[in-house]
């Protein structure tokens, strides 16, 4: 705790005011930082209705979350998953995760909410999976190159589900699609 304290430039006193211990800290860091990638992502989703772009933005948005230097992605999903309490919150992050997705799937493809869910965890599982490959890798492809390639992999999947009437117009911006 005294190091915590020197690096957020308080004294341990006032850290204790804040957080019992150290466990407590740390669920509060973890709880912080899944609000961030859970919010990187639905950002991402809201930014544009081309959902090309929208894989590609979603994808990026794990990948630039592991890119980050603070060691956020592996203070989660490095965590102590023996813990309840990080389990839940990492359940909870990657429920919220393929939620987001599962919506615009729902909406877009007319599936059934059961099935877009399966498929945005499907979507969410391979973009956490690869990023952490890539993060792990000792010799990765280039961050740009590998959310390229997993967004192709992602989208040549997902957009071979027929759209509703609505949603190919949104995509097409009211143009014949063709």
């Amino acid at each position: 705790m005294e190091e915590i304290a020197d690096v957020a430039g308080v004294s341990k006193p006032v850290l204790y005011q804040h957080f019992p211990g150290k466990r407590e800290l740390y669920l509060a860091i973890v709880d912080a930082n899944a609000l961030a990638l859970e919010t990187a992502i639905e950002d991402a989703l809201a930014a544009t209705n081309d959902n090309k772009l929208r894989v590609l933005g979603a994808i990026d948005a794990y990948f630039s979350f592991v890119a980050q230097g603070d060691h956020a992605f592996r203070l989660i999903f490095g965590s102590d998953l023996r813990d309840d309490d990080v389990a839940d919150r990492v359940e909870q992050l990657q429920s919220a995760c393929a939620a987001a997705i599962s919506d615009i799937i729902a909406d877009d493809t007319g599936l059934d909410k059961p099935e877009a869910l399966l498929l945005g965890r499907g979507l969410a599982g391979m973009a956490e999976s690869a990023a952490r490959y890539w993060l792990a890798d000792p010799d990765p492809v280039p961050r740009a190159e590998a959310v390229e390639l997993t967004a192709r992999l992602a989208w040549r999947g997902i957009s071979r589900f027929p759209m509703t009437g609505q949603a190919e117009t949104a995509q097409t911006g009211g143009k014949q699609a063709g």
